[in-house]
């Protein structure tokens, strides 16, 4: 059996034939077992040495809400790239774009027939969602601030809101929101309500091809690598995402932030269990509140619907060899990297701090890359050990973290991480390779057409 060790206090190690646990010492029942050099649970019966330890004979440890104390820890950062810049499009506003797309956002579910018939007709790229009416509170100003997000997005050279006239977010509503991020470029922003034309598909191509001609003035130029902002996500994992794709997210996460830019680490209910990791890791101890709120509010939101806060992992992720929610998030928690906490923002929040950023939201996998899209992210690093095809409106590289899942599933895979499992360093490979597609080159979710959107909901619907 090949067996991998993560940390040398550990009391299992991973087998690299299947990627599930395997004890290397006797483990009393009830006591803590060890991985990643922390608790990830407690045996449930007596674990003989040798024994696959999954959810047989192991339980989380997990509780409710708890007190933190507040215990700064070193930080470190990657490499200096110091000068170094990438091909983008500069904005007006100061920000960068990595892409130059028309975008169709829609201010309401009832358009989206007529936003993807704009969409085939012209090439502009449209998110369909079922919201914008019909909501009440919190649910409806969390669709309008996902939504100003995605029509700010400096990746969308142009931007055609289409709205029907009757929604409670109809567009004079909407551009109060839009007007709180500061004014409208009537130039790269049209509006348009269907109702208003007896012609609205025409009409709808009219200002889509005037904003083509608005977006083709803009040329890729060099600009510092600083300006980049790049979004942290797992999905489908399984026992080898904390050895090798997590790792390498987390070390391009380093390189990054140590050259200026910025990173945002999000999925909250997998954080838990590994929060204290972030929380020692913040900036000052203003950042460390905000993260222990961020933690405790979202064990609130589980609570509150009488659920447990360890209602994780999925069914995939056991397959894996992932048992409970402290080892997930553990393991995902790595995509972090191991620099400073700069920030923690509330779900619908923009990016306004260089650096490693938490953002507040849940880990479904298509409401995460939509949150990461609208905090301003030019891309996605998404790691995943059982493969998906998802993609977010921005380029969503796709890192296998196992080699059997990047050769049968190439058509989803963007980078294999498997070869760091033989000691191999793939840091300035994934770099790279990332550079090229901020560039233009394109992942698999572009290249197969998959873009979309999924907005969070909490409340009522009329």
């Amino acid at each position: 059996m090949n067996l991998h060790q993560i940390n040398p206090d550990d009391f299992v190690a991973t087998d690299l034939d299947t990627g599930h646990k395997v004890a290397l010492r006797d483990i009393a029942a009830g006591e803590n077992v060890i991985k990643y050099g922390f608790p990830i649970g407690h045996a449930t019966r007596d674990i003989k040495k040798g024994e696959h330890v999954h959810t047989d004979n192991l339980a989380t440890n997990l509780k409710e809400k708890l007190e933190y104390e507040y215990c700064p820890t070193a930080v470190s950062s990657g490499p200096q790239r110091d000068g170094t810049t990438i091909l983008a499009y500069p904005r007006a506003n100061g920000d960068i774009g990595i892409r130059n797309d028309i975008w169709i956002i829609n201010t309401v579910g009832c358009v989206n027939k007529l936003a993807e018939k704009l969409s085939a007709a012209t090439g502009a790229f449209c998110f369909t969602h079922p919201y914008g009416c019909s909501q009440l509170g919190g649910d409806h100003l969390t669709t309008q601030k996902i939504l100003r997000g995605l029509v700010n997005h400096p990746n969308a050279g142009g931007v055609l809101v289409l709205g029907l006239g009757c929604e409670n977010n109809n567009i004079n509503e909407f551009k109060k929101i839009l007007e709180q991020a500061g004014p409208i470029n009537t130039d790269r922003v049209k509006f348009m309500n269907a109702q208003d034309y007896d012609d609205e598909f025409a009409q709808g191509v009219k200002l889509i091809k005037e904003l083509q001609s608005y977006a083709a003035t803009f040329k890729r130029e060099p600009v510092p690598l600083s300006k980049l902002k790049v979004g942290l996500k797992c999905g489908g994992s399984d026992g080898f995402s904390g050895i090798t794709a997590n790792p390498l997210i987390g070390q391009f996460s380093d390189l990054l932030t140590a050259a200026g830019g910025t990173t945002v680490l999000t999925e909250v209910p997998e954080m838990f269990g590994a929060e204290t990791l972030l929380m020692n890791r913040c900036k000052d101890r203003a950042t460390f509140e905000k993260t222990v709120a961020l933690i405790n509010n979202f064990k609130d939101y589980f609570t509150k619907h009488g659920q447990v806060v360890y209602e994780n992992p999925s069914p995939g992720n056991k397959a894996g060899g992932i048992t409970t929610l402290e080892e997930k998030s553990l393991g995902c928690v790595q995509k972090g990297g191991t620099s400073a906490v700069v920030d923690v923002l509330d779900y619908g929040d923009t990016l306004t701090q260089h650096g490693l950023n938490l953002l507040n939201g849940p880990g479904n996998d298509i409401v995460a890359v939509t949150n990461l899209t609208a905090a301003g992210c030019h891309l996605i690093l998404f790691s995943t050990g059982r493969g998906t095809p998802l993609g977010a409106p921005v380029p969503t590289i796709k890192v296998g973290t196992n080699h059997n899942l990047a050769l049968h599933k190439s058509n989803w895979i963007d980078f294999d991480a498997s070869p760091i499992i033989e000691g191999k360093n793939l840091s300035d490979d994934f770099f790279n390779f990332v550079i090229s597609v901020a560039e233009g080159a394109q992942p698999k979710n572009e290249i197969n057409g998959y873009r979309e959107i999924a907005i969070f909901k909490e409340g009522v619907t009329l």
